[in-house]
């Protein structure tokens, strides 16, 4: 009588949803709070408009990247998948 228990599976599982649940947190949440602090303290530091309007677009580039790096990223690797598809064969001195 053997009794087979598969414990990785389950592990896995939980690695993923964490990892899913963590990348979620950092990119909805901690990276917008993150730019917004920054704001705030160059503002309150400097206590003038340059370097506060300066840093809010630094802030609203960084927010922005971190937005769109899901799409830009899933498309360079699109794109490097069909160009390395093997379609092509090419020979040569190996």
């Amino acid at each position: 009588m053997h009794n087979t228990i598969t414990v990785a599976a389950d592990w896995i599982s939980l690695g993923t949803g964490f990892g899913n649940d963590l990348k979620g947190l950092i990119f909805n949440i901690g990276i917008p709070v993150l730019c917004g602090t920054f704001v705030l303290v160059v503002g309150f530091k400097t206590k003038a408009p340059g370097p506060t309007i300066m840093a809010v677009i630094f802030a609203g580039i960084v927010w922005g990247l971190s937005a769109s790096m899901g799409t830009t990223l899933k498309d360079t690797t699109t794109n490097t998948v069909n160009h390395y598809d093997g379609s092509t064969v090419r020979t040569g001195d190996q």
